[in-house]
C-alpha cells in the first residue's frame, strides 16, 4: 500500500458540500486515513473569482500514481469540473501531492506537485497532518517547507474536520 497525499480545493458552488462529496466517492477506492482542518484561501493565478476552501488528506491506496489521477479526475468531472482555462474556477481540484517517496515525471502526471513548496494553501493543511512527510524532490520536510514560505496570509481556517461533519476519518 502506497502512503499519498492529496490537495483538495473548491470555490464553486456548495464548496463544503462539493468536498465532503469528493471525499465520499473517493473513500469507494481509497482509504482516507487522515484529513486536515478546512481552510478558506485567496485564489492564485486567476484572482477574480471565490475564495476557496482547501483541505489536504492522507489516504493509502494499492493504485498506482496513474491509476489514481485517472481516479481522481474522473471524481472531479462528476462533480462538474470541465476543462477551462488555467486556475480557473471550479466546482472541485483534487491535486496529487505526494505518493510515497517517489517522483513522477510524465506527460500526463508530475509528482510531487510542481508548485507545492510555494503554495500556502496547500502546505499549510499539509503539515497539520504530516508535518514530518519530505518532498523526495528536494529531501526537505513539510514543516520546513512551510517555514520557508514568505507568507500564509490568506490562508485562514475555516473549520476543523471534525465541524466538518467527516465521521468516517481521523482527523
Amino acid at each position: 500500500m502506497a502512503t499519498v497525499y492529496l490537495g483538495l480545493g473548491s470555490n464553486l458552488g456548495d464548496r463544503k458540500q462539493n468536498l465532503s462529496r469528493a471525499l465520499e466517492l473517493m473513500s469507494q477506492k481509497l482509504d482516507i486515513e487522515k484529513l486536515s482542518s478546512i481552510y478558506e484561501t485567496e485564489p492564485e493565478g486567476f484572482t477574480q473569482q471565490p475564495l476557496f476552501l482547501n483541505a489536504v488528506c492522507r489516504i493509502s491506496t494499492e493504485m498506482d500514481p496513474e491509476e489514481l489521477l485517472e481516479f481522481i479526475k474522473d471524481i472531479e468531472y462528476q462533480l462538474g469540473r470541465r476543462p477551462s482555462f488555467p486556475n480557473a474556477p471550479r466546482p472541485v481540484d483534487i491535486d496529487i501531492l505526494f505518493y510515497d517517496d517517489r517522483i513522477v515525471n510524465s506527460q500526463a502526471l508530475i509528482i510531487p506537485h510542481p508548485r507545492l513548496a510555494q503554495r500556502a494553501f496547500v502546505l499549510v493543511p499539509l503539515a497539520e497532518i504530516g508535518p514530518e512527510a519530505v518532498n523526495p524532490a528536494n529531501g526537505v520536510p513539510v514543516s520546513q517547507l512551510v517555514k520557508n514560505l514568505s507568507s500564509v496570509d490568506g490562508v485562514n481556517k475555516w473549520a476543523d474536520a471534525k465541524e466538518f461533519n467527516f465521521r468516517r476519518y481521523d482527523v
